[in-house]
């Protein structure tokens, strides 16, 4: 299956993985922006503060274990060991189902204790509860996704992850438009959209779940003659990956709950001591704040959510060069996903830098512009840094150094809590304090990342020849966006107005990537059909 056309191709396995990722942000847009529409802001506080605790424990759960499934299986077939392969799925598939029963029943028995301490968001606690059943079935699927992307088969993960969002999108949406405008049941609005989270959990198992048993029987029909290890020892390896990776995006869910409970409690506190509100009017005072600032996350998660693709192939390709004895094209293979996931994040984010006024209030028609503009267009700056600090972490994981991305996220943590707690408690700042956090968060996370890469990886990427390039070209870009819509805005409606930078953005952008041959050859001919494109685009 590893072995056949396209997927073989690294980026053949991105390109499947890129554009299920482009259509599940489609989709989630569709149900993010809407959604954000539907609910108030102290109720899109609530679901996000159940995501909070939501994302540590799924985490904890997910994190890892794929990569290392994926990692472990990917090495096993290409030295054509399939019992090997075979007995590592079935050992981490145990793990996975454990991991998953504890998580449901941290969000349903203690739900009450985890929305009252954790989140600091007592009126979050039946978002928790609807997100338990998403829990179990991701971990589930989790182990199936891994399996497949360790044979460089994309397909499954790609077309679960979309029947996973499509779920989420008509059941999610229709059920909170019931509650909030047919029902009177405004507060549950936000649990009503988290059901429809945790139904599309359970249809993108169902549909993988026939996908792996097809697979399995093909399997059957296919004996090999190696002997597996023992399943004390397979346990062994694949611990020893997965846990530094656990801990390290654990690292930064638990930061991200802990930083979500320290702004919640700052902006209590000011409107106590400060506003002179009740304790009950200043939860709502600080729901409502972490509302807008929950809206603005929805769009900021775009640029870096197309790193997946790319960070879920770079650690099977680089693996199986690596086992090869094959480090320059492990460092191709690198410098190349750095230099295209740096073509997609940086326009995106600087995009959201020069237009965060005139995007967020497109999106969110009803939102405070003046408190969300200035939100939206920290967090583009802090976007490019994520993706750039994804693109590294793998890439480190790749090379076996899986503990080095702890210490860099770590430090990012601690600054991000500092940042906050002084900026967040400051009665002039609030909650501008907080994309200012992870904005220094992401930047020293990815310093020290690229930092470790070229101290300790043998054949690290070539980071100023991917970086430069792309971001003469994005900042072009911004400015030209920016500008466009400084005029347009005279003479036409704000959605019109910014719909048109954009357009003039994206053109000003490709004509830059062509004259500043911002792509290579090398990219494009790990692409399906690349020396043709490269042919097309006179590329050399």
């Amino acid at each position: 299956m590893a072995d056949t056309g396209k997927k073989n191709t690294f980026y053949g396995g991105a390109a499947i993985l890129a554009v299920s990722t482009i259509v599940v942000k489609v989709i989630g847009a569709l149900y993010r922006i809407p959604l954000g529409n539907i609910l108030s802001d102290e109720a899109m506080a609530d679901y996000n503060s159940a995501y909070n605790i939501y994302n540590v424990l799924l985490t904890v759960s997910t994190a890892g274990l794929p990569v290392a499934l994926s990692k472990t299986i990917s090495e096993a077939n290409t030295l054509g060991r399939a019992n090997q392969a075979r007995k590592t799925f079935r050992v981490a598939f145990s793990t996975f189902l454990i991991l998953g029963l504890i998580s449901f029943f941290c969000m349903t028995v203690l739900s009450t204790p985890v929305s009252n301490i954790l989140l600091s968001n007592p009126k979050a606690v039946y978002c928790v509860r609807a997100l338990a059943p998403s829990l179990l079935c991701v971990c589930v699927v989790s182990a199936f996704r891994g399996y497949f992307q360790g044979h460089f088969n994309m397909v499954p993960t790609g077309v679960s992850q979309i029947i996973e969002a499509g779920c989420k999108l008509v059941i999610g949406l229709s059920l909170a438009l019931y509650l909030v405008n047919v029902a009177d049941m405004a507060e549950y609005g936000s649990v009503g959209a988290i059901i429809g989270v945790s139904t599309g959990s359970v249809a993108a198992l169902a549909f993988i779940s026939v996908l792996i048993l097809r697979h399995q029987k093909q399997q059957r029909l296919q004996p090999a003659a190696d002997r597996p290890d023992g399943a004390r020892a397979i346990a062994a390896r694949l611990f020893k990956l997965a846990i530094p990776i656990t801990i390290s995006s654990g690292a930064s869910s638990l930061i991200t709950l802990i930083d979500g409970n320290l702004v919640m409690r700052q902006l209590q506190s000011l409107g106590v001591s400060v506003d002179g509100l009740s304790q009950e009017a200043a939860l709502d005072a600080a729901r409502g704040l972490y509302g807008i600032y929950s809206k603005t996350l929805s769009i900021y998660n775009l640029p870096f959510a197309m790193m997946v693709p790319l960070t879920a192939c770079i650690i099977p390709a680089v693996s199986a060069c690596l086992s090869r004895k094959d480090g320059r094209g492990a460092q191709r293979i690198s410098e190349s996903a750095l230099r295209v996931g740096l073509l997609l994040a940086l326009p995106m984010g600087m995009g959201l830098f020069a237009l965060g006024g005139p995007i967020i209030k497109l999106m969110y028609p009803s939102i405070d512009s003046s408190v969300a503009g200035p939100l939206l267009s920290i967090l583009g700056l802090a976007s490019i840094f994520v993706s750039l600090q994804l693109l590294c972490n793998s890439i480190l994981q790749a090379n076996g150094l899986v503990n080095l991305p702890i210490l860099a996220v770590l430090a990012g943590g601690v600054v991000k809590l500092v940042v906050n707690y002084i900026l967040v408690g400051n009665p002039s700042v609030r909650i501008n304090g907080a994309p200012v956090g992870s904005l220094c968060c992401f930047i020293v996370v990815a310093g020290l990342e690229i930092f470790f890469i070229r101290r300790t990886v043998p054949h690290p990427p070539r980071f100023l020849r991917a970086f430069v390039k792309p971001f003469v070209a994005s900042a072009l870009m911004a400015a030209a966006a920016w500008a466009s819509n400084g005029l347009l805005s005279r003479v036409l409606p704000n959605s019109l107005a910014v719909l048109g930078a954009i357009g003039i953005g994206v053109v000003v952008y490709l004509i830059l990537v062509l004259v500043l041959h911002v792509i290579s050859k090398d990219d494009l001919s790990l692409m399906p059909k690349g020396e043709k494109i490269a042919k097309i685009l006179r590329i050399s």
